[in-house]
């Protein structure tokens, strides 16, 4: 079985790359969690082409990744370990039978193994930057489907984010300033509310600049 995360290394100290989504694989021993392949594969399994963006970013900007071992569906690192989602038992009208009615002791099987060792990964991280820099930088790469529920979402990319600018701001005047780039404030997902677990645990409780970047999958989905 893979690892519960897989870390990148970079030669930076203030800037922190993260991928919740990054991976479609289970262990062994829980096959297709009842779902076929072609489901798995699709968006329900994983945040397609959000690890490829990352690797890429992580040889551009020299900076450090922590990427998820595992799909979603098995435990979804963005979620905290009291959320009713952190394991779904249907995900965008697919039934994951694999998930439905799971003892307690399974639940916190999931979590001791795969979800927290990717968290703990990503405060060691911090930790270590934290001796050089004190406010290192965060910033969780994620992607979205071009529709949802038959409506076409026209962003090419968007920039959550909730009380703190730092990061945000000046990353979607940046992208703004690009030709063509439709940029979403808050699209098509909403960090207002929350920025998700992973954004709220390492950055906003910390007081570390933190952002979460959302690509829409029809920019990621081939190589070029």
């Amino acid at each position: 079985d893979p690892a519960a995360y897989r870390l990148l290394e970079g030669g930076r100290r203030d800037l922190l790359l993260t991928c919740d989504h990054a991976s479609r694989a289970l262990p062994e021993g829980y096959g297709t969690l009842g779902i076929g392949e072609a489901e798995l594969a699709r968006h329900i399994g994983w945040d397609i082409g959000a690890a490829a963006l990352t690797e890429v970013l992580v040889a551009k900007l020299d900076a450090p990744a922590v990427l998820s071992g595992y799909s979603r569906l098995l435990v979804d690192c963005n979620r905290a370990p009291d959320d009713p989602t952190l394991i779904c038992e249907l995900s965008d009208g697919t039934v994951i039978t694999g998930n439905r009615g799971l003892a307690p002791e399974e639940i916190e099987r999931r979590i001791r193994l795969y979800h927290t060792p990717y968290h703990d990964a990503i405060a060691r991280q911090i930790e270590a930057m934290r001796r050089n820099i004190e406010a290192p930088a965060i910033v969780s790469i994620h992607s979205f489907t071009p529709t949802m529920r038959g409506r076409a979402r026209p962003w090419h990319c968007g920039i959550l984010w909730d009380k703190d600018p730092r990061l945000a701001v000046p990353l979607m005047e940046k992208l703004r300033a690009e030709p063509g780039l439709e940029v979403g404030d808050n699209e098509p997902y909403s960090g207002r509310s929350h920025v998700g677990y992973t954004m709220g645990r390492h950055g906003a409780s910390e007081g570390l600049p933190h952002v979460l970047i959302e690509i829409r999958q029809d920019e990621l989905d081939r190589p070029e």
